[in-house]
């Protein structure tokens, strides 16, 4: 039938072949005499067979037997065991091949065959003919060990003939319930269980040992039972040592089990052994413990040097410290450990303690179950106090801690007392590993706060009722803990701003210097001082880079979230990176503030330290290299301070007191952080750039203020300055803080920059100036007057104790003046029952008798600070009264209200255009612009009001202003003491004292105040400012050029129009050009009976305004040539803010033009703010040059004759270069003679009646040049250091400004007396100028001779050595320099003609 099924298998033989043994299948086959088995038998070792002869393919039998085993898994037993019996018939068989396709057939099977069936049944011969074993040898020897360990090795539990039942039952006696039982029974159990099954009693300790494991809360049962057990303690530590030794030998992952450090410590506890008994026998050894900690803290340095540098290692190396980052813990096993953590359980502290004295204490504490254990000890020892003073309300369920039942006379903390005896040194060597229980800390935190009386409210407000808290005990502890503990802890939890802000509900009422105290510490020694604060550095500080690295505006919102998560536990590395970032990119400074609203009170408070600390590094340099600027990390660190002081609620005390301490040790550049802070906080902004508008506005109230003069829109800082102001008034700072600012100025100049830069001079003293400015100007809009005036010293005090200068004396106490005086002027009122008949003019008066009743005292306190010599022409009175008023007392800006209301007015209309606002808002905004035009209305009328009583009081005041000795003096010196002690000084105080300079100037005139003369304070104001300039910083530079303008315009006001100089001059006092002697005072109607004649008339006026203007232009000429950068610098800002009003005629403006075009070229690659100040000067002059007019528009002059139109075109440019030619000739010359003239007065008046004068002229005026230089002679006698010295004062009678009745009847006598004499001089100084260059020679040779009279000194003499070499190289001069000479000479000539043709005019 086989032979059958081969020769049709692959279509029928197959089939039929699987359908047989399939059917043998359905029937039971396990049984062996079962008919279908014997047949499934036959059927399977035949198709095996002949695969095997070779009569059927391998493959197909293969193929079937897979198709019959998946079906079919049992058939899998019947063919290994047919591949079994072949294998017997084929090892005697002659045929080799028969051997080999078996094999083969075996190996093809095997994939479908179990392989441990295979194994099992199969020879190991075919297994490794088949390759199924690859090393059959190996195996059978496996296989013959295996079999002789299961069944041939002897059993060694019963050597000693002993019963396992007796163990047995002494396993069951000893884990029975030990409750129930007493231990004398169980003990004789023991004892009886020994001697009936021969038990080896060691080994029945052993026993006990393992249950007393097993069931530790039975130590007292089991203590007993080992005392009466044991005949000795030698077994038991032999017993200790062997099981301690197994562990720590055993070379697998075995380790020692916990219950094992339990018993031993129970053991040691209750006395059954010592300490010294059980210590030998752990391992490893101290020294390797030791080795171990200083590896791991080489470990923990060089991971963070690793994170702070850039790496260079290859992968290679990087794998390697994966691997070692890997490896397995060395104190995973370690036994002294495991029980140093059984005594923290049980509460021995006292053994604990004696096994850390020969172990490092804080590697041991820093092991997890060392530290967690510790923390539970301190849990229960701290109990009863934490029920005492957790300061939680009785609602609220407090888990209970007590120590173990074993624990024998454990520590427990009733009082604050006993919490510093028992608490404090367990919570000291538990160090920053307190982490690991945030429970305990928080426990901590607040049995302190309840112990030193602090509030446990979460309020951020500071508790008024707070005590001191250094007289209490637990103040100092409290300090301790939160250096060692708490702090340290914190930074090595991962973002936990709950504890931050616990910590901070008790730090905040500790004082700001023990709190720096604690950050420096926590920055610095605390997070180099563990292994694990030292990794937990590197990770922050490169998680901050990374963040820092990414961080913009863009993503200021993620990167913040971070940032605040990092800074909940190391807030002090964290802002001391973020701090050097900030100084060095200002353009972080926006993203970074942004990014800490995510941030606790903790970290903010720690930031205020961190900003400090940096201002304060001693290694950094606070100027730049060229020593002319502050450096840039000092600007950007100030922007900073003030954008996140501002922003956040940081306390400012600290930093407030740093720049006190600052400004004590004569360090003014500190100074920069509260200009900072006071403009961001308190929106007071110290700026020189102001517009005419804003200018104006700040001389009306405080609504027009706001609307008019903000520079910026409008900031919120309500808020902070409220908080700025409150620090400053809890901390007593605002007073001091003003003093030393009032107080920096001269050191500024004298002490702190003895070797700096003069522009690093000036720029320190303007920054001084400017923030104390700011910060006064803080003071006073946030006080409230009463305030006020109990903080701020009052001025007598400011004067004489603190030795304030008075500008700033009267700065400071101004905002109190109208305050005191409307108090007075309340009590008069209330005081007077007839006060509502009163008539507006009494009550005016009334309010004038109570500003006298108040400036009384501070008019006395004033006359011991300024030298006696000038009361004798301004009375104490006036001085004191120009000091103490604003420009708000003076002027009401009328316009500028009407323009605010009308656009206020006109707003609503504009409103229904705004599509972004529905009706309601409309209403509302339209509303609140009806409320502000009717309280700008108010403010307005209260203005007038007040500027009106003012008004009245300065005209019943007027009278005794100025006191005359005798008509000599011609009022020169009384305007000398009025421009050195009061106008100068307030016109560089501030932008709006120099304005309200000029007006007080204008006001004095329109009062027709007796003794003054207004054009001799107009002339000495213009005449020479040479020095002035010269003296004066940037900004004052600036503020001096604003009070320039405005008499500037006050002058051109009158000039362009008769009309007004009729109504506003004519017949004034100040206008006044004869002088009588009087005694005492002058009646001021006095003016009134005086003829015209006396007075300066329309076109005198009109003369001097332009000599004003040409010694203007003199000056500033002379600082654009100098090459001295502070003259050149004020002398380009005073231009720059006179422009509006200067220059106005156009042969000044051309050789301004000239002048400033020069100083570009020169300064283009030298020092380029000088540059840029002159190319922008150069715009507005430009600008403005339509608005010049010819010099005979500007002044009346005679001998100008207009020219017809026809030679008008064709001389104009001839023209225009003569006239600019003239002037500019005048100029230089008087630059040659400016150095002459200070040398001698003989000379400078034989120089000028040279130049000036012709003989026939000295001999008409002799009488007269007499008593115009006695007098002059006389005022530069008396000259104080404000005006310019004698040698620089003109003594020519035609440029006199005093006696202008005397130049009209001079110029009539002119017109009179024509003489011939005069035609004959002008064609003679035209001819003779070989005779000029003579004179000129002489003059140079007498000079020489007075020149070394007169220079001592060796500067001046080497000064003298080179101007001679000079003069002597000059004449001798090639012909070039001789026809240079002769057109100097020409020009001197034109010169001489110029100012004969003026004088004829006058």
């Amino acid at each position: 039938m086989l032979d059958e099924l081969w020769a049709d298998w692959d279509n029928t033989g197959k089939k039929k072949f699987m359908d047989g043994v399939l059917r043998c299948l359905k029937g039971d086959v396990r049984a062996l005499s079962s008919p279908n088995y014997a047949v499934l038998d036959k059927l399977v070792y035949s198709i095996i067979n002949d695969a095997v002869q070779g009569k059927v393919k391998r493959d197909a039998v293969v193929t079937c037997f897979a198709e019959l085993i998946s079906q079919k898994p049992e058939i899998a037993s019947l063919v290994v065991d047919v591949i079994a019996l072949i294998d017997i018939e084929t090892q005697v068989a002659e045929s080799k091949d028969e051997r080999g396709r078996l094999a083969l057939l075996l190996r093809d099977l095997n994939k479908y065959l179990s392989e441990e069936l295979v194994k099992e049944r199969i020879e190991l011969e075919l297994l490794g003919e088949s390759t199924i074993l690859k090393n059959p040898k190996k195996f059978f020897n496996t296989v013959i060990k295996l079999k002789t360990k299961l069944f041939y090795k002897q059993q060694k539990f019963n050597l000693f003939r002993e019963e396992s039942e007796g163990y047995a039952k002494l396993i069951t006696d000893l884990n029975q319930d030990l409750d129930k039982v007493k231990l004398p029974y169980v003990l004789q159990s023991i004892h009886s269980l020994i001697g009936y099954f021969n038990l080896d009693p060691n080994r029945v300790l052993d026993i006990i040992l393992e249950a007393f494991e097993r069931q530790p809360s039975q130590f007292k049962f089991f203590i007993d039972l080992l005392n009466e057990f044991l005949s000795d303690r030698d077994t038991l530590k032999e017993l200790l040592h062997f099981k301690y030794s197994y562990y720590a030998d055993n070379t697998e992952d075995a380790v020692t089990p916990e219950s094992l450090y339990t018993v031993t410590a129970l053991l040691i506890v209750h006395g059954v052994l010592s300490l010294p008994d059980v210590y030998p026998w752990l391992s490893p050894t101290d020294e390797t413990i030791n080795d171990l900690w200083k590896a791991e803290v080489a470990d923990a340095k060089a991971f963070l040097k690793k994170m702070t540098l850039v790496s260079t290692k290859s992968q290679d190396d990087d794998d390697k410290a994966k691997e070692k980052e890997n490896r397995k813990d060395p104190a995973e096993n370690n036994q002294k450990f495991g029980l140093l953590t059984a005594f923290y359980k049980l509460s021995s502290w006292d053994l604990a303690e004696k096994m850390l004295v020969t172990l490092p204490r804080e590697y041991c504490i820093s092991q997890p179950g060392v530290s967690r254990a510790l923390c539970q000890l301190v849990h229960c020892t701290l109990e009863p106090l934490y029920v005492q003073y957790n300061g939680l309300t009785s609602r609220v369920k407090m888990r209970k801690y007590e120590h173990l039942p074993a624990a024998v006379h454990p520590p427990l903390a009733n009082t604050l007392k006993e919490l510093r005896t028992i608490v404090y040194p367990m919570l000291k060597a538990l160090g920053p590993y307190a982490h690991r229980d945030p429970t305990l800390l928080y426990r901590i935190l607040r049995i302190l706060k309840s112990g030193l009386g602090v509030s446990s409210l979460s309020s951020l407000e500071s508790d008024p009722k707070m005590t001191d808290l250094h007289n209490n005990d637990l103040y100092y502890d409290a300090m301790t803990l939160l250096n060692e503990v708490i702090f340290p802890s914190l930074s090595l939890m991962t973002s936990n701003c709950c504890l931050a802000e616990e910590v901070w509900s008790l730090l905040r009422h500790v004082p700001y210097e023990h709190r720096y105290r604690l950050y420096d510490s926590w920055k610095n020694e605390t997070m180099d001082s563990q292994p694990l604060l030292i990794r937990a550095k590197g990770t922050a500080l490169e998680s901050v880079k990374r963040i820092i690295k990414k961080m913009a505006k863009e993503n200021v919102k993620h990167t913040g979230r971070q940032l605040g998560k990092l800074s909940h536990s190391t807030p002090g590395l964290i802002f001391q990176y973020v701090c050097s970032q900030v100084q060095v990119a200002d353009n972080l400074i926006s993203p970074i503030v942004d990014s800490m609203k995510y941030m606790t009170n903790l970290s903010f408070d720690v930031l205020g330290f961190c900003i400090i600390e940096s201002l304060a590094d001693p290694e950094k340099n606070r100027t730049k290299t060229d020593g002319t600027s502050i450096s840039m990390w000092l600007n950007n660190l100030a922007m900073f301070c003030g954008s996140v002081y501002k922003k956040y609620n940081i306390e400012l005390t600290g930093l407030l007191q740093y720049v006190a301490n600052q400004l004590k040790a004569k360090n003014s550049l500190d100074l920069l952080i509260v200009k900072e802070v006071v403009n961001k906080m308190g929106g007071i902004e110290a700026v020189e750039e102001m517009t005419a508008e804003q200018l104006e506005a700040f001389s009306g109230g405080e609504l027009l203020r706001q609307e008019a003069g903000n520079f910026n829109q409008v900031k919120n800082t309500r808020k902070s300055s409220q908080r700025l102001k409150e620090c400053l008034m809890e901390m007593n700072l605002a007073v001091p803080l003003v003093l030393l600012m009032a107080q920096q100025g001269s050191c500024v100049v004298y002490q702190e920059t003895e070797e700096a830069h003069l522009k690093l001079v000036g720029k320190l003293f303007d920054q001084c100036h400017d923030t104390l400015v700011q910060f006064g100007t803080f003071l006073a809009n946030n006080l409230s007057q009463d305030d006020y005036s109990k903080v701020m010293p009052p001025l007598p005090q400011l004067l004489s104790q603190f030795f304030v200068n008075p500008d700033i004396a009267f700065f400071l106490a101004r905002p109190m003046f109208n305050h005191l005086i409307n108090g007075q002027y309340e009590d008069i009122r209330k005081s007077d029952k007839q006060w509502r008949t009163k008539t507006l003019q009494e009550k005016q008066i009334k309010h004038g008798e109570a500003a006298r009743m108040i400036m009384e005292p501070l008019t006395k306190a004033v006359v011991p600070v300024y030298p006696a010599k000038i009361w004798e022409d301004i009375s104490p009175q006036f001085l004191s009264t120009f000091w103490s008023l604003t420009i708000y007392d003076l002027y009401v800006p009328e316009q500028l209200y009407k323009k605010k209301i009308k656009e206020l007015k006109d707003a609503p209309t504009k409103l229904h255009e705004n599509r972004d606002l529905n009706s309601s808002k409309r209403k509302k905004e339209a509303e609140r612009l009806a409320v502000l035009v009717e309280k700008l209305q108010e403010e307005e009328k209260k203005h007038k009001e007040h500027v009106e009583r003012v008004m009245v009081r300065l005209k019943q005041e007027k009278d005794n202003w100025f006191l005359s000795r005798s008509a000599k003096t011609a009022k020169n010196e009384t305007v000398t003491q009025f421009l050195q002690f009061c106008l100068f000084p307030r016109s560089i105080f501030t932008a709006n004292d120099a304005s309200y300079a000029a007006k007080f100037v204008r006001i004095i005139h329109q009062l027709k105040t007796p003794n003054f003369s207004t054009l001799i304070l107009f002339d000495r104001t213009f005449c020479d400012i040479t020095y002035t300039v010269t003296s004066c910083t940037e900004n004052e530079a600036t503020r001096y050029g604003r009070f320039l303008c405005a008499m500037l315009e006050t002058a051109r006001r009158w000039h362009k129009d008769k009309q007004v100089f009729e109504e506003e001059c004519s017949g004034y006092p100040g206008f006044i050009t004869k002088f009588k002697a009087t005694s005492g005072v002058e009646d001021s109607n006095a003016s009134g009976t005086r003829p015209l004649t006396d007075f300066v008339d329309f076109e005198n006026y009109r003369h001097v305004c332009h000599k004003w203007h040409y010694k203007i232009a003199k000056a500033l000429v002379v600082c654009l040539e100098s090459k001295d950068y502070v003259q050149i610098r004020n002398a380009l800002i005073i231009l720059n803010e006179i422009i509006s009003q200067y220059p106005l005629i156009q042969n000044l403006g051309h050789v301004l033009e000239k002048r400033v075009e020069k100083v570009c070229n020169e300064e283009k690659d030298q020092r380029a703010d000088l540059y840029i100040k002159a190319r922008s000067y150069q715009g507005k002059l430009s600008m403005n040059r339509t608005r010049m007019v010819k010099e005979h528009e500007f002044h009346l002059m005679k001998s100008f004759k207009p020219e017809p139109e026809e030679e008008k075109t064709k001389g104009k440019e001839d023209a225009k270069g003569k006239e600019d030619g003239k002037e500019e000739g005048e100029i230089n010359e008087e630059k040659k003679e400016k150095k002459k003239d200070r040398e001698s007065k003989s000379r400078d008046r034989e120089t000028k009646s040279r130049d000036r004068e012709t003989k026939s002229r000295d001999r008409e005026t002799k009488s007269r040049d007499r008593d115009t230089s006695s007098r002059d002679r006389g005022s530069r006698e008396r000259a104080t250091e404000m005006g310019p010295p004698a040698s620089r004062q003109s003594v020519d009678p035609g440029d006199s400004d005093r006696d202008f009745k005397r130049k009209r009847d001079s110029s009539k006598d002119k017109k009179k007396d024509k003489s011939p004499d005069r035609l004959e001089k002008k064609e003679r100084a035209k001819k003779e100028k070989e005779r000029l260059r003579k004179i000129e020679e002489e003059r140079l040779r007498e000079d020489e001779e007075q020149m070394r009279k007169e220079l001592a000194d060796k500067e001046a003499a080497a000064a003298f050595a080179t101007a001679k070499k000079d003069r002597k190289r000059d004449r001798d001069s090639s012909s070039e320099q001789e026809k240079k000479k002769r057109r100097e000479n020409e020009d001197l000539a034109a010169k001489q003609n110029g100012d004969s043709k003026r004088k004829s005019r006058r």
